[in-house]
């Protein structure tokens, strides 16, 4: 069994990916990734990781986070974070990744950061 599990919904028009567990160097960084691929592959384009219930994230996880990102903003869409733990805040401040990233305390806002299915975004 995976140290990660990955469940997904939708929420006027944003898919909200709930992960769970640990994002480390291997098999977990690598199942998010394709995982985040598989959605944008699927034309999902507005995208937010909800990390309440992770309870570990190394630098290799901060990467494949990274690297999603760069595949959804590549696609034309747009990955927000929201529910970082306290370690996880800690690792973007260090790394500075908060500048990357658009990171919200609370997913409703976080979700209606989004534009609004069929506004341009912008």
């Amino acid at each position: 069994m995976s140290d990660l599990n990955i469940t997904t919904r939708e929420d006027r028009g944003v898919t909200v990916v709930h992960a769970s567990g640990k994002i480390a160097l291997g098999e977990t960084s690598q199942q998010l990734h394709t995982a985040l691929r598989g959605l944008v592959d699927e034309g999902q384009r507005s995208i937010l990781i909800n990390l309440s219930n992770i309870k570990m994230i190394d630098s290799s996880g901060l990467g494949t986070l990274v690297a999603s990102y760069t595949t959804v903003e590549r696609a034309g869409g747009e990955l927000k974070l929201t529910n970082l733990s306290d370690k996880a805040s800690e690792l973007m401040t260090i790394t500075k990744l908060y500048t990357v990233f658009d990171v919200f305390d609370d997913e409703q806002a976080a979700i209606n950061s989004f534009p609004k299915a069929g506004e341009a975004a912008g």
